[in-house]
């Protein structure tokens, strides 16, 4: 790609975005709704799973406070700039290779990786993104593109762009990184020595606990395989009333009819028994998960 930046933004942008775990660089801890195309998802790395799936602590940059949090219903107008070809090669926040040849970019704040439609408002070209690093360390941008991503849209300096997260796509490559399918256990069998068979009385079986009812819904995973979501299922029925929903050709494991207090307590108990970074659904809409 031709190198349109001059030395001085260059510099500029190598001092915000050279690979730390400092503030200031990479690699450091709307319009109305719309139908989102995703029929540029060709690319395998896109949908692959990552060496670990990485949201962070909360960080300023400069006077401002960024708190990283998984949303799927992300949709952000602002600037962008494009990553500088030097950093490529190195490694991103989520432990990834930047390759300035695919369709990659950063976020302050959304877990990685994630995937995002990215629209120039310029000219209305956009491309599909994996956002698979922290950046940029700037107030004044809220994403920077890989040199190909920012040609596919026609980006060559900084232009203002509209960000729309994929629900479905990021679900699915959470799910792929995590790595949450049930692990398959063998037992082993001991012998013992035969006693003579004891009258057993069967124990009383529960009442039956009350349906529950809610706006809520906690979406623990998604998959292609309808294997692996059912292997998941029968874990998840621990936290609540659990389900395979299947929308198009993916099938979504989710603990339903929720209300507030509820939701809160099967987020957190995922969080902290699972390792897992549940979505929450109110009336089958995304919303933060951190927002009751």
């Amino acid at each position: 790609m031709k190198k349109l930046l001059s030395l001085a933004v260059l510099t500029a942008l190598l001092a915000a975005c050279a690979e730390t775990t400092q503030p200031g660089e990479y690699g450091s801890d709307g319009f109305g709704e719309e139908a989102l195309v995703t029929e540029n998802l060709n690319d395998a790395y896109l949908l692959a799973a990552a060496p670990r799936y990485y949201i962070g602590n909360a960080y300023k940059v400069e006077d401002v406070q960024y708190i990283p949090t998984e949303d799927f219903s992300y949709n952000q107008t602002g600037m962008a700039g494009i990553i500088p070809t030097e950093l490529n090669g190195t490694k991103t926040s989520n432990g990834e290779t930047y390759n300035m040849n695919q369709m990659v970019a950063t976020s302050k704040t959304l877990p990685l990786p994630t995937i995002a439609k990215v629209t120039n408002l310029e000219n209305g070209e956009d491309v599909i993104v994996r956002v698979n690093n922290r950046g940029p360390f700037v107030n004044t941008r809220v994403m920077d593109l890989s040199p190909a991503a920012a040609q596919k849209i026609g980006l060559t300096n900084q232009s203002k762009i509209q960000i729309q997260v994929l629900p479905e796509q990021s679900m699915a490559v959470k799910s792929a990184t995590i790595g949450i399918a049930a692990p398959v256990v063998k037992e082993t069998v001991t012998p013992v020595a035969e006693e003579e068979p004891v009258a057993v009385q069967p124990e009383p079986k529960p009442a039956p606990a009350p349906v529950a009812s809610g706006d809520y819904s906690v979406q623990v995973a998604a998959f292609y395989a309808e294997d692996s979501a059912n292997a998941l299922l029968a874990r998840m029925r621990s936290y609540g009333d659990a389900v395979v929903v299947k929308e198009g050709d993916m099938y979504k494991v989710r603990i339903v009819n929720l209300d507030a207090s509820n939701a809160r307590r099967v987020i957190d108990a995922l969080r902290s028994n699972e390792g897992m970074a549940p979505g929450l659904l109110k009336n089958g809409r995304w919303i933060n998960a951190d927002s009751i």
